[in-house]
């Protein structure tokens, strides 16, 4: 199923996951991208092919083509199309600064659910 505009599909039950979505809504101008929390009823109508999905593992970025990135390759996807944020995609494919993106990434979802209890107060302030 064609799409018009790329998905952004993450865990709209964490705090932290949400936090980091609304900033990128806050940077998408254009309204380039549409974002779905993956508890949304007809994710898997739309998309089937994130039925085996591990969500643990990072959010979805689903391109018009069907094209699925998961994780710090969805974020570099994302930031290739918010303006104030290409200059920090262009070095996503440098390979050094694609591994260490990919080690912090992974890092961070692991640990996101201590990180949103932490970032309670503090995103409750900004």
């Amino acid at each position: 199923m064609a799409q018009d505009k790329p998905v952004v599909v993450f865990d709209g039950e964490c705090p932290f996951c949400i936090k980091q979505i609304e900033r990128f809504k806050s940077l998408d101008l254009d309204k380039q991208l549409e974002f779905v929390p993956r508890q949304a009823p007809d994710l898997l109508l739309r998309f089937p092919v994130l039925a085996q999905a591990n969500f643990d593992s990072g959010m979805r970025f689903i391109a018009t083509d069907g094209n699925v990135d998961v994780g710090a390759d969805a974020v570099y996807q994302i930031c290739k199309r918010l303006p104030s944020l290409r200059g920090l995609a262009g070095l996503y494919p440098f390979p050094v600064i694609k591994q260490i993106s990919q080690l912090v990434y992974a890092c961070i979802s692991a640990n996101r659910k201590r990180l949103a209890q932490k970032c309670d107060s503090a995103c409750a302030k900004e």
